[in-house]
């Protein structure tokens, strides 16, 4: 049997290019003692992700050149060699980006596909909406009746957070996505109070006029101009998260810092970067209020499913050029 993966062959310079990879086949591997063989269905494509491509020092190792590369996937098990997971139990785990994967049972999560769609377990579900979740409630600190930005709010981790934020009883929940299609869906099917398309115009301006009493937290998914925007119009105590910069991720040179850092004094402003990785601690409570919530229809989401393990590697880079609605997914 053959397996199809994707290799990195060379530390892209600015934006990849599909000359920096190439699709492999080698052998199905086969599961030894302790592992699981899982046929992929489901793969995720991330943001991170470009980051692992670059050889700098980071919260985690860059991709190896020549090897597969790794990321979210659900699949089915197919052989067992480990206690506990069946053949026919489906898995959560994080050897993507291939079609079959031997994977340590000890890194694989049980996921129950009557009770969501597999694919939700990559996004809505998943490590993504756990990012939104603990970047909004814990690292924004938000409390009811705060007003609220998300920048890039129609991908899969900004607009879960525009409508726990809502969910939440913000005041005012404003977003910004990158075309006109995307900000209709913001405002009538997630129900963002306002949202601007930042190609139309200057982020500030379009800010101010979507958020005329100011922020009192930012969700940062951008940064760039979007930071710099928010800091002018954060409120005396406001609180800003910074969970992604995908506006400098293909930079060669370092990106300017925002200009106006000094309102933060005025303001009495903080801004905190963060992982999700730092807070699965909230995994059972982020299940149990969301998972309510997506099962009502009172949190909603979209998925963006591009077919086929040859197309992986265009659904990573429609990602970095903002193709996608809500949650990009590869299905096998």
């Amino acid at each position: 049997m053959i397996n199809r993966e994707w290799h990195l062959l060379s530390r892209p310079v600015g934006r990849p290019t599909p000359a920096d990879f190439a699709l492999v086949e080698s052998e199905v591997p086969a599961p030894g003692d302790g592992q699981v063989l899982v046929r992929n269905q489901y793969l995720s494509v991330d943001p991170y992700m470009r980051g692992r491509m670059s050889a700098a020092k980071s919260y985690v190792a860059p991709f190896e050149l020549g090897k597969v590369m790794q990321g979210g996937a659900v699949g089915e098990v197919v052989a067992s060699n480990a206690e506990g997971i069946a053949v026919g139990d489906h898995v959560l785990h994080f050897s993507g980006w291939r079609e079959y994967a031997a994977v340590d049972a000890k890194n694989a999560v049980k996921v129950d596909p009557g009770a969501a769609p597999l694919s939700a377990y990559l996004g809505v579900l998943g490590m993504t909406g756990l990012t939104a979740y603990a970047g909004l409630l814990r690292t924004a600190a938000f409390s009811e009746g705060d007003s609220v930005f998300v920048s890039g709010a129609a991908g899969a981790v900004g607009s879960q957070v525009g409508q726990i934020a809502r969910l939440k009883g913000a005041s005012r929940v404003v977003g910004s996505a990158g075309s006109d299609e995307k900000v209709k869906l913001l405002v009538e099917e997630y129900g963002f109070d306002a949202a601007f398309n930042y190609k139309a115009g200057p982020v500030h301006e379009q800010l101010k006029e979507a958020a005329p009493d100011g922020i009192d937290v930012y969700f940062d998914n951008v940064g760039g101009d979007h930071l710099e925007a928010a800091i002018s119009r954060l409120n005396r105590g406001g609180r800003i998260a910074v969970c992604g910069m995908i506006s400098v991720y293909n930079d060669t040179e370092p990106a300017p810092g925002p200009r106006n850092l000094a309102r933060l004094i005025q303001t009495r402003g903080r801004i905190e970067g963060f992982l999700v990785g730092d807070h699965y601690d909230l995994q059972p409570q982020f299940v149990a209020e969301v998972g309510p919530w997506i099962a009502s229809g009172a949190l909603k989401y979209r998925e963006t499913v591009v077919e086929g393990i040859e197309n992986n590697l265009e659904a990573f880079l429609g990602v970095l050029r903002g193709d996608n609605t809500g949650k990009m997914i590869v299905k096998l």
